[in-house]
């Protein structure tokens, strides 16, 4: 498991209820192995925005900000979230059509007992990660 670098990410990990803290820490390795997976990702920034865990990619700008957090309410849902101008969604919606749960135009939402289907959200994270090598 990879350490927080910015005590207010651990923090705000450690204040989640701990079924969506656990959700959410297998989806933040996610990340983290998307990123050292996918060539010209390089090393991701993880920090707070809007108050939520987020992912860049400071150190190469080959991507758009990654964020995840649980959903508003108490059940014990969860998502993904990224810009909403950047067309990402759009292209998740006819990749994976019925794979996903979609929230407009800016999240992947899962409920508490989904399973994920990692190999699709991998595809969907490195797409995200390297969004702005592809709009070059």
């Amino acid at each position: 498991m990879k350490r927080f670098g910015d005590p207010r990410v651990a923090a705000t990990f450690k204040a989640y209820p701990p079924v969506v803290r656990a959700r959410l820490m297998a989806l933040r390795e996610t990340i983290f192995d998307v990123a050292a997976a996918t060539d010209g990702v390089g090393v991701l920034t993880e920090t707070l925005k809007w108050g939520q865990p987020s992912y860049l990619t400071e150190e190469t700008g080959s991507g758009t900000t990654v964020r995840i957090d649980r959903l508003k309410g108490d059940s014990g849902g969860y998502a993904v979230y990224f810009h909403c101008q950047s067309g990402l969604i759009r292209q998740f919606r006819e990749l994976y059509p019925d794979t996903f749960a979609y929230d407009g135009k800016r999240a992947i939402k899962f409920g508490p007992d989904d399973r994920l289907p990692l190999g699709q959200l991998r595809h969907c994270l490195a797409l995200a990660l390297t969004h702005h090598l592809r709009a070059k």
